[in-house]
């Protein structure tokens, strides 16, 4: 089968393209002429060029495709509304009349379950999305309403893929700055971890994706995607910390405190019109410090979907990549 990956060489377009091509299918990857390579090392695959906000930069990449996987967008939880809006909406849009356009058969989406709010467990599919302050979460949830309105005219299969909290090898968005903190000694508690949360190791993922992306009974559904763990932040750090050989901290703080010292943060940076993020934001204190937590039911019941990789073996390959590059220590 001929796909085509947006944002191929991000954390998760990587490794989706490392999967498929394992399994046998020709890979197309679209990314833009500025971004970087160093996740497609040594993968076989074709590369287009091209920006998902721009049109008619996408019409030549769909050509001959069977299935479009789309993860790229803006995945941070700062920066301006219209941003978010132009990545997560607008580039969602073109990219999918572009497939449409090109007659392509199924059209996958990843998502999120930051849609879903904070504050909840056992969440499924079909609850409510959840109001948000934050621009990201805001836009993703445009993006796949305009997508739900659009079931039942169009002739290309849509599926949506929302993942948890994901972390791996390879992740320098989530995984590593909270690896540091732990080795630095600066991570400190919310509420004394014990808010549900939601990991999802990127192999997991990826086998979810592949799943919902050719399984038939996929077609028109949308599948929530975690490691399916009835899991707190106590418990999920506390692993990382013993990977690292280091006992866990003790010290917790209760989360309004920190949350009103996050909003004044946001205040200040947003008065100065800053790009870079406060060490501290509503987000990150609301997903360490509220119940965050998925069904993973439908996908397991429709799709089959088990996570290959168990917790302790997701836990220990993650430490040792890391390790084994020198952007945390290891102690013996």
């Amino acid at each position: 089968m001929n796909i085509l990956i947006t944002g191929a060489n991000g954390f998760i377009g990587s490794r989706l393209a490392m999967r498929l091509t394992e399994m046998g299918h020709k890979i197309r990857g679209l990314v833009r002429e500025t971004s970087r390579l160093d996740k497609l090392n040594g993968l076989e695959l074709e590369l287009a060029f091209g920006d998902i906000t721009v049109p008619e930069t996408l019409v030549k990449p769909m050509q001959g495709m069977d299935l479009v996987i789309h993860t790229a967008g803006a995945v941070t939880d700062w920066g301006p509304l219209s941003y978010f809006e132009q990545q997560n909406v607008d580039g969602l849009q073109q990219v999918f009349k572009a497939a449409e356009a090109a007659g392509v058969g199924r059209f996958v989406h990843i998502g999120t379950v930051a849609i879903y709010g904070f504050g909840r467990i056992g969440v499924k599919e079909d609850d409510p999305f959840a109001e948000s302050h934050v621009c990201y979460c805001i836009s993703k949830r445009k993006g796949v309403e305009w997508l739900k309105r659009l079931a039942g005219h169009t002739k290309m299969e849509m599926t949506i893929v929302h993942p948890g909290n994901v972390f791996g090898p390879g992740d320098d968005k989530f995984i590593l700055p909270f690896l540091q903190l732990l080795d630095r000694n600066r991570f400190v508690w919310v509420n004394g971890g014990r808010a549900w949360t939601c990991p999802t190791y990127i192999e997991n993922l990826v086998q979810g994706i592949a799943l919902a992306s050719f399984h038939p009974a996929a077609a028109g559904e949308t599948f929530i995607i975690t490691d399916g763990l009835e899991m707190d932040w106590k418990t999920f750090a506390g692993a990382l910390f013993r990977g690292l050989g280091k006992k866990p901290v003790t010290l917790s703080v209760p989360r309004p405190i920190v949350y009103s010292v996050a909003f004044m943060l946001e205040t200040v940076y947003k008065l100065i019109h800053s790009r870079q993020a406060p060490a501290l934001t509503r987000y990150r204190i609301d997903n360490a410090g509220l119940d965050y937590h998925f069904s993973i039911e439908k996908a397991q019941r429709l799709l089959g979907y088990l996570p290959p990789v168990d917790f302790q073996a997701s836990i220990d390959r993650t430490v040792q990549w890391y390790g084994e590059r020198k952007l945390i220590k290891l102690k013996n």
